[in-house]
């Protein structure tokens, strides 16, 4: 009985693991063919990990990829606690770059959609 519920949950959990990294793939080939080169994928730091670090121009893109079955839900799913680990993040990545001074960071959403292509949401909140 027991053995099967812990079964069950691994079965879920590694469901789970591959549709976000399905999710993370598609979120970073729609931002490809927006003209963004994808610098990171899954980075992680010490105080949490970023979904996609994408840069056009002088503009880097920290992106949280969220595959939910609405744009609404997606959206909702990135709670303040959630974007305040990710702005953490950032600072640290962004620390580490040779021409920091002149890039210009940026927080968005790629909501992976079913049978859509991804939403990319720009700008979706500012940092704290």
């Amino acid at each position: 009985m027991a053995a099967d519920r812990a079964t069950e949950r691994l079965t879920e959990r590694r469901a789970r693991f591959a549709k976000g990294h399905r999710g993370e793939w598609l979120a970073g080939w729609a931002l490809r063919l927006k003209g963004y080169r994808i610098l990171a994928i899954r980075h992680r730091t010490r105080v949490g990990e970023i979904d996609i670090i994408a840069r056009r121009g002088n503009t880097i893109a920290v992106v949280e990829v969220k595959a939910r079955a609405t744009l609404e839900a997606a959206m909702d799913a990135v709670s303040p606690a959630s974007q305040r680990r990710i702005e953490n993040a950032a600072d640290l990545w962004l620390a580490r770059q040779r021409d920091h001074a002149a890039l210009s960071l940026r927080f968005d959403i790629v909501a992976v959609l079913p049978r859509r292509w991804p939403v990319h949401i720009p700008n979706a909140w500012a940092p704290a």
